[in-house]
């Protein structure tokens, strides 16, 4: 059972108890990184061990993910818009699935947490203090694994997956350049200086995510292995 910590310090006023039995990990990084796939064979190692298992992600959630979907296919949102919906989404489903199935005892994994939706806040010319203070009542996860992978890597793994690149992941709404390759490769890069950044202050375990599925999923297992016997 551990105590749960709050992001800034700031609880939530849903939150009455603070002590849990499960524990919460994080896999970020960007589309195509491969975190899906690991998910998955997390989540089937875990509970052939035995352990109850609950996914969660961005734009998951029964109140606002369907709305979120509409509002970006009009490419109309503005930065702070985007912000607060995806803030939305996020707690939403922390109040109403991630507190509940930590407290009764499941392995929670979240396929991106609120460091996504901070990268790409302050990327798009977020104040650093605003940003930080709305998700200051999220839970501190047990841990954090950041996918880090190359640009042209991820250009492939999405054409491969998708046949397109995504308007939103290339950061066309930030006018970058006027081709979406070149965009793409420039927002990516800037996501990851961020995420650079917040890796060292929220000390995220780096994944190589440029390496084969096995040998990322074996790392994963030990990883998590020894968190969760802690």
């Amino acid at each position: 059972m551990r105590n749960a910590r709050f992001f800034g310090g700031v609880e939530l006023p849903e939150i009455k108890e603070r002590d849990f039995n499960g524990k919460l990990f994080v896999l970020e990084g960007p589309d195509g990184s491969g975190r899906s796939t690991q998910i998955q064979l997390l989540q089937s190692w875990l509970e052939a061990r035995g352990f109850a298992v609950k996914t969660m992600g961005i734009k998951r959630s029964n109140l606002a993910s369907s709305e979120l979907d509409r509002a970006k296919q009009g490419n109309i949102l503005t930065r702070t818009t985007l912000s607060l919906f995806y803030a939305t989404d996020f707690f939403d489903q922390l109040i109403n699935e991630i507190v509940p199935a930590l407290r009764a005892g499941f392995t929670v994994i979240a396929d991106r947490y609120i460091y996504t939706l901070m990268a790409r806040d302050l990327v798009r010319g977020g104040d650093p203090q605003w940003v930080r203070n709305m998700y200051s009542p999220a839970l501190v996860p047990d841990a954090v694994f950041y996918f880090r992978i190359s640009g042209r890597k991820l250009v492939e793994r999405n054409f491969e997956k998708n046949g397109c690149l995504d308007y939103w992941e290339s950061g066309m709404d930030l006018a970058l350049s006027r081709d979406m390759f070149d965009s793409f490769i420039k927002y990516q890069r800037m996501l990851q200086s961020e995420f650079t950044q917040m890796s060292d202050q929220y000390k995220f375990q780096i994944v190589n995510a440029n390496r084969q599925v096995e040998a990322i999923q074996m790392d994963l297992r030990k990883a998590i292995d020894e968190l969760l016997n802690h």
